[in-house]
């Protein structure tokens, strides 16, 4: 009976308690703060030109506020106004912001609020752009689409090459898995920042007036440069190969980077580390990569003497392709006079160097150094025929006098 009689006390003190709670919700609901906005967060004006965007707000203030506008390089751009004082009265609630270029470059113009609790500016910034020539803008746009689809056609004149040849015989196999494992890190890192919010949410909160820096046209670079390489490794295992293999030394940096990669991911996993940071640690395997694996087809063309079995086509687009990034950089950085770009954080155009120099290197192989070697393997029945229109290719590690001829012009 006592315990009946307690519950029954207790009923009216919960009814009046979501009473409380129900008032206090519709007042703070009624009190939404008013948000800043701007109509356009990203824009583009020339040297010596003028462009404006609209800042205003969604909802009347509760109160008089003091917004200063304020410019990250006023060296590169000003504005009409610095200041502008609202009163919570003030029927306004559009203005226009006028922009002038004064120099190329880069700069953001944000908002400073007083009292800062009464409205939600955060995201009241406009990323300003300030560039010398729009043809230099439109070439640089050319530029990045016939580089992207040099890059992107580089892989079939290898594959088309092992096709016809029915030999994969001449193509490193310790460059193919360490392109295979840059490729798949590769598309992690953008898909991973492109589709997954928390993600990119993660990338916002660091860089709150940033751009996404990945675009789908990475995505699908990405995503079809693991495909093509993994046609040509299935390649591997129809045509014929001869004694090739993964060599010890490729074993054992592959073995380095999927510890490196676990430790990662079981750091993101536990929260010691954001997936962010996971996926920027992708990114970093993905640049060693790119710093070493060319050097095994190198080497090989080397100790063979020679470059047959290896596409000099797929050279020829990864060249254009190299050429055209390095391009693209020199002329962006001129028109928005920001060579920092390039000089103080040279990674990018020193990876595109780099593969330009080994694209380089490729070419004095196969013209130069090895352009009179020829391979002749013997078919029974008939006699020697060039090897790279025979579908039976001798790797030249396992030649043997009974079996192959070589060009005269080699000995």
């Amino acid at each position: 009976m006592f315990h009946r009689g307690r519950r029954a006390s207790e009923k009216p003190q919960k009814m009046a308690f979501v009473w409380y709670i129900g008032i206090i919700t519709i007042l703070v609901a009624d009190k939404v703060w008013a948000d800043f906005k701007v109509s356009n967060q990203d824009l583009i004006v020339h040297v010596d030109s003028q462009e404006s965007f609209e800042l205003y707000l969604t909802k009347s203030l509760s109160e008089d506020v003091s917004v200063t506008i304020e410019v990250q390089h006023p060296d590169l751009v000003s504005v009409n106004t610095s200041s502008i004082y609202i009163t919570k009265n003030d029927t306004k609630k559009k203005w226009d912001i006028l922009i002038n270029g004064r120099s190329a470059g880069h700069s953001i113009i944000s908002l400073n609020v007083t009292p800062n609790n009464v409205t939600d500016y955060s995201q009241a910034f406009v990323r300003v752009t300030i560039e010398k020539s729009d043809t230099l803008y439109h070439i640089s746009t050319v530029v990045g689409w016939i580089y992207f689809l040099a890059w992107s056609v580089s892989f079939y004149p290898q594959i088309y090459s092992n096709y016809k040849r029915k030999s994969v015989v001449g193509l490193n196999f310790d460059y193919l898995s360490l392109n295979l494992v840059g490729f798949i890190l590769y598309a992690l890192f953008n898909c991973g920042l492109y589709w997954i919010p928390e993600v990119e949410l993660e990338y916002f909160r660091r860089y709150p007036k940033g751009l996404n820096p990945v675009q789908v046209n990475d995505i699908f670079f990405a995503l079809h440069a693991t495909f093509a390489t993994v046609i040509t490794i299935i390649q591997c295992f129809i045509y014929e190969a001869g004694n090739q293999r993964v060599s010890t030394t490729a074993r054992i940096i592959h073995g380095i980077f999927v510890v490196f990669i676990l430790i990662s991911m079981i750091l993101a996993i536990v929260t010691t580390i954001k997936w962010l940071d996971f996926l920027y640690y992708c990114s970093y395997v993905k640049l060693s990569i790119t710093l070493i694996k060319y050097v095994p087809q190198a080497f090989y063309n080397y100790k063979r003497k020679s470059t047959v079995g290896w596409s000099i086509g797929n050279i020829f687009l990864d060249f254009t392709g190299g050429m055209l990034s390095m391009l693209q950089m020199i002329l962006n950085a001129y028109n928005y006079d920001d060579w920092e770009s390039i000089f103080g954080d040279p990674t990018k155009f020193g990876l595109g160097f780099f593969s330009v120099a080994f694209d380089i290197f490729f070419i004095i192989q196969h013209y130069v150094l090895y352009r009179d070697h020829k391979e002749y393997v013997r078919i029974p029945g008939n006699n020697y025929e060039n090897s790279e229109e025979n579908p039976l290719i001798c790797d030249s590690n396992s030649k043997n006098d009974a079996d192959i001829a070589t060009d005269p012009m080699t000995t």
